[in-house]
């Protein structure tokens, strides 16, 4: 699975005229500014995109805080934002891609092939010398048809069992998966069997993800070998995704459980763990 595109591809595919949509997807938890990030500076041409109601459905204790949006509240979004069948789409924010990979993910799973990660984000661009523009974009209306369920999911019931058939990764904070804090979920913990994968240890300190090696052995250390099945959850299913692009990088398949700690921790029911 391709993942990421460099600053200086992106940019000789902009310079050629190639069919590039560029979705800037800045969202951080606890900001809720990102649109007037946006239009502070963005890449030329790029429309923007807003997670909350866009790339999630409505949040609910049963559903959890990112619900995956229905197929068609997708499609009427991705076609305001320009996109047609055959396009190539690239996601950025400035954040690492930790939010960018929620839209990177989200059309995967529509049916979308041809969909990239910025690797680095905005502060890449600007860095290789890249202009910004600022203000709104409108663009032309496309006509894309997205499908769903072309990558799978996880259930919470799944993510539990995974924990004995496979492996489950916790890509929250450290802090959060051994309970020490819980700053927006109902209960503190995880998972119990999880592993604790900070999204974090992804990138580097430019926020560029790590070589393929480097992430073959980070995933290696956390016993991802011989092809056991590997699912992904965080607190509410959206740097989980990144940690799935993180995978992806690494030649490693792995499914998301977009529920995420938002939804197990609201069921009473379920267990929580705590501890290292």
């Amino acid at each position: 699975m391709s993942v990421l595109i460099d600053t200086d591809s992106l940019g000789r595919r902009l310079a050629a005229g190639e069919r590039t949509v560029l979705l800037d997807v800045r969202w951080k938890l606890g900001d809720p500014h990102g649109h007037d990030h946006y239009l502070a500076g963005h890449l030329p041409g790029a429309a923007y995109v807003d997670l909350e109601t866009e790339l999630s459905g409505p949040p609910s204790p049963a559903a959890g805080r990112h619900p995956l949006p229905p197929v068609e509240v997708l499609q009427a979004a991705a076609r305001r934002w320009g996109v047609h069948d055959g396009d190539t789409v690239v996601a950025y924010d400035d954040l690492g891609g930790m939010s960018a990979a929620r839209a990177w993910w989200l059309l995967r799973w529509a049916g979308l092939s041809h969909v990239r990660l910025l690797d680095g984000g905005l502060s890449a661009w600007t860095a290789a010398g890249g202009t910004l523009e600022t203000g709104p974009v409108t663009p032309p209306l496309g006509d894309v048809t997205l499908r769903a369920d072309a990558l799978p999911t996880l259930s919470a019931d799944d993510a539990g069992e995974l924990t004995t058939d496979g492996v489950l990764l916790d890509a929250r904070a450290g802090e959060r998966f051994r309970g020490e804090t819980e700053p927006v979920d109902p209960r503190a913990g995880h998972i119990p069997g999880a592993l604790s994968a900070p999204t974090a240890d992804n990138v580097d300190a430019t926020g560029r993800f790590l070589s393929p090696d480097g992430l073959r052995a980070r995933f290696a250390a956390l016993g991802i070998l011989g092809g056991r099945p590997v699912g992904v959850y965080c607190g509410s299913g959206v740097t989980a995704a990144h940690e799935i692009a993180a995978l992806a990088v690494a030649g490693i398949d792995a499914t998301l459980y977009p529920g995420s700690w938002s939804q197990w921790s609201a069921d009473p029911d379920r267990p929580a763990a705590t501890g290292p």
